[in-house]
């Protein structure tokens, strides 16, 4: 996983339209969260895409981009996402998964967590769980979120 204060390389993703998404594409615009799911089967990782889902109006005032990043490939997450009427950005891997770009290792259970970024692409929080339960770490997300608005 990468270090709070570090700086992400410009990954390469896809969204389930089959859009690139870049991380780069954010760089002086936009703030971006990452919320890695488990699985798109995981229902503990759903109700955290849920109340992300809910919040967004509220991240998106303080600048913040969502995106939900699933193991799976782009169809599956296309259909996970259809399902559910989720507004929110879904990405996968365009070789290999997000997981695994950002460290995120596959023990038992797929890793999952979150990575808030900056507009410079710097690291602002991190947090890497093996069980779903703990994965969302809600109130670190938002101390996060407010330094940013400090920092600027």
């Amino acid at each position: 996983m990468l270090e709070i204060g570090s700086t992400v390389p410009d990954l390469v993703l896809e969204d389930t339209a089959g859009q690139t998404v870049r991380l780069s594409d954010h760089r002086g615009t936009d703030h971006v969260l990452l919320y890695f799911m488990r699985s798109t089967t995981c229902p503990v990782c759903t109700g955290h895409v849920k109340d992300l889902a809910r919040r967004a109006a509220e991240l998106d005032a303080a600048g913040v981009r969502v995106l939900v990043a699933v193991p799976e490939g782009r169809a599956e997450a296309a259909a996970w996402r259809a399902k559910r009427g989720l507004s929110l950005r879904v990405v996968t891997g365009r070789q290999g998964t997000p997981h695994e770009a950002f460290g995120l290792a596959k023990k038992m259970l797929q890793q999952s967590g979150s990575v808030l970024i900056d507009r410079d692409g710097v690291v602002r929080h991190a947090h890497v769980a093996t069980m779903p339960t703990s994965a969302y770490d809600k109130k670190g997300i938002a101390e996060a979120i407010e330094g940013l608005a400090r920092v600027r």
